[in-house]
């Protein structure tokens, strides 16, 4: 099995940084497999999006809600993704829960546990 922990949650004053990590640990074996990895959010009352998305390729893809202001990439390593976020607005207030997904045919999605982040006025 694979396991995804996040860190780097945290309050920032709107127009602050901050920085996710996503490290994957477990069987090798599925790690290498993953073929994409990537940041859902949700907010209280609303239903989970997502936020970005990088493939094994480096093709990424954002919500147009956080183009420009977000950044993901991933290690070399491939286990680990990040997300940079810039100017920070209240409205991206939200448990932001990383994402992994191996598989062609079949699909095998996998989640962390989320991650705080809360953006003051």
């Amino acid at each position: 099995q694979v396991q995804l922990v996040e860190s780097g949650g945290g309050l920032v004053q709107a127009g602050g940084s901050l920085t996710l990590s996503c490290a994957a640990s477990g069987n090798i074996f599925i790690i290498n497999s993953i073929n994409a990895m990537g940041w859902y959010r949700q907010a209280p009352g609303k239903q989970r999006e997502l936020v970005a998305a990088i493939t094994s390729g480096d093709s990424t893809n954002y919500a147009d809600s956080v183009k420009v202001r977000f950044t993901i990439s991933r290690a070399n390593a491939k286990n680990t993704a990040f997300l940079q976020m810039n100017s920070l607005k209240p409205e991206d207030t939200a448990v932001y829960y990383c994402h992994a997904r191996r598989g062609t045919v079949v699909n095998y999605d996998y989640w962390g546990q989320g991650t705080q982040v809360t953006v003051s006025s």
